[in-house]
């Protein structure tokens, strides 16, 4: 049986692929610009870097779940360690330079994962 500390690093990684999907493909969408508070006009001009920027967090889902996924549980540790720094500093990154809704959108999700696998 997996360790408890799996459900919130698959819900973090969860997280990221919708936003991947939000940013890659959806983000002239009325969705996507209600959760980024964007204007159609923004949204339609930036389309090129949302695409980037969510494939960023699509590598973010892709490490965690290789992390859930990895059959010897010490490394498997390590990959979500890894990942959730990521997750962690992109939140701070983005908290500090884009939206401060980032720091509990994406940073506190990370830290309980963090905390999840650091206590398991």
């Amino acid at each position: 049986m997996p360790p408890v500390s799996s459900i919130p690093v698959f819900l973090v990684a969860t997280e990221h692929i919708y936003i991947m999907v939000l940013e890659c493909f959806l983000w002239t969408s009325p969705r996507a610009r209600k959760a980024f508070n964007t204007t159609p006009a923004f949204a339609e001009s930036t389309k090129a870097l949302a695409a980037n920027q969510g494939l960023y967090n699509g590598f973010l889902a892709a490490g965690l779940f290789w992390g859930l996924s990895h059959p010897v549980r010490d490394f498997g540790k390590q990959i979500q360690l890894f990942f959730l720094g990521c997750v962690l500093t992109a939140a701070a990154v983005g908290g500090a330079t884009a939206n401060k809704k980032i720091y509990f959108v994406q940073g506190v999700p990370g830290m309980l994962g963090l905390a999840a696998v650091l206590l398991s």
